[in-house]
């Protein structure tokens, strides 16, 4: 399922990160790679604040449906 279907507080497994070889490239360097955790913090004006590799990122909501868990 897409990042955006996990719940506040929830943390999830990386399963396949998707889109464009750039937008691929990008959200790795966030630290989203297949493998590791992320945990939803909160949703604020149509972006998602998460916490990956013990750093909070704010992604776009059209960002995080490019991420499955």
């Amino acid at each position: 399922m897409p990042l955006t279907f996990a719940g506040i507080g929830e943390e999830a497994i990386i399963k396949k990160v998707g889109g464009t070889p750039e937008v691929k490239k990008h959200l790795e360097n966030l630290g989203f790679v297949v493998g590791g955790t992320v945990k939803v913090i909160t949703t604020m004006g149509g972006n998602i604040i998460v916490k990956v590799k013990e750093a909070r990122v704010a992604i776009s909501r059209e960002m995080a449906q490019k991420i499955l868990v």
